[in-house]
């Protein structure tokens, strides 16, 4: 029942999140009230080489001087500073937010192809699984993420969303998968370039969990979105493979469609689905995934989640209902359900 959107602006104009807004708002029957969420790429063009690491705190700050500590021991950070928030008066605030930018120190990691990430990651886990009382729930390059267990239209005001721009949008109403409505499980989940939403529930999560975990990952917010971030970070960013790659391992094809496919492409799915198995999504989903080029959006095998996309002017819209992307923009044009399993991608070409 979940509701997602997402936008991308292929030429990378920069949009202000009102419209994103006003696009959940019209989904709010999809939710309850206990999460909603939204990320910008794109949104600080004044740091856009550093690392945005947004930090949930308790209220007393009482675990602020141990993360910082953390973060001068790997790197330096260039700025930092509360994320600014306005009293809308609609729900508890649990948190004080706040935003770090910050450079790694890449000399820390010699041997690896991508130190600089691979140093952000050892951050995000050292501090979810040791610091109780802090919560890093965003680690990317010009990415800002907005959320809390609240409705969408209260989230959104609560940040003021609509004073930020990005050239890519993710939105998200309801709660978190297998857990209560609670600010850090609420989504975007967001792990270095990577950010996802998600409708519906991954039962293969006990599986999946194990996989990434197996493979240095650490899953500390309970819920199954986040796993579809690690894992799409380990196929995409480690093992080097195309997005559409991860989408077939996401939601492959069934073994008699396999086996009438020409030679090439059936070595190349059983190959897939022979690696990686146990990354596999099983369950009734429809998600979208970004990084800083890319939009994609997937639903399972046999599409038991709705998904509509549409485009216009250089944009390609996804979500769970047309009327919110008609919300956003009232001529779009090619509007379509895709079929299930077959993934939508959108990439920048400028």
């Amino acid at each position: 029942m979940c509701g997602i959107i997402g936008v991308i602006d292929r030429t990378r104009e920069r949009m202000d999140g009102a419209s994103l807004r006003d696009a959940l708002c019209v989904m709010d029957e999809r939710g309850s009230g206990e999460g909603s969420g939204y990320v910008a790429y794109g949104a600080f063009p004044d740091y856009a080489d550093l690392y945005a690491i947004h930090v949930f705190y308790d209220r007393a700050l009482s675990k602020k001087e141990q993360v910082e500590a953390v973060l001068e021991a790997y790197g330096t950070v260039e700025h930092d500073e509360e994320i600014p928030t306005y009293d809308v008066g609609k729900f508890d605030v649990m948190h004080v937010s706040w935003r770090y930018f910050f450079k790694p120190n890449i000399d820390l990691m010699p041997q690896s192809k991508t130190p600089d990430d691979d140093i952000v990651a050892k951050i995000v886990f050292a501090v979810n699984t040791s610091i109780d009382g802090a919560l890093i729930y965003a680690s990317g390059k010009d990415i800002a993420v907005f959320k809390a267990s609240g409705w969408p239209g209260d989230v959104a005001n609560f940040y003021r969303i609509e004073n930020y721009e990005g050239y890519m949008w993710l939105a998200h109403n309801r709660y978190p998968t297998n857990t209560p409505g609670w600010w850090g499980g609420a989504h975007p989940f967001n792990f270095l370039d990577w950010s996802v939403v998600h409708n519906g529930e991954i039962t293969s999560y006990g599986t999946n969990k194990r996989y990434i975990e197996s493979n240095g990952y650490k899953c500390t917010m309970l819920t199954d979105t986040e796993v579809v971030a690690y894992l799409t970070d380990f196929i995409v960013r480690q093992h080097e493979l195309p997005l559409s790659a991860a989408a077939a391992v996401f939601a492959p094809p069934f073994w008699e469609e396999i086996e009438r496919m020409g030679d090439h492409e059936r070595e190349l799915y059983t190959a897939l689905r022979d690696t990686y198995g146990s990354v596999m999504l099983n369950g009734p989903f429809a998600i979208a995934v970004a990084s800083k080029n890319t939009l994609m959006a997937l639903t399972d095998r046999i599409k038991l989640r709705p998904l509509i996309t549409g485009e216009r002017d250089g944009k390609m819209y996804v979500a769970s209902e047309e009327a919110a992307i008609r919300r956003i923009e009232p001529g779009v044009t090619r509007i379509r359900m895709p079929h299930a399993g077959e993934p939508v991608i959108g990439r920048v070409v400028a």
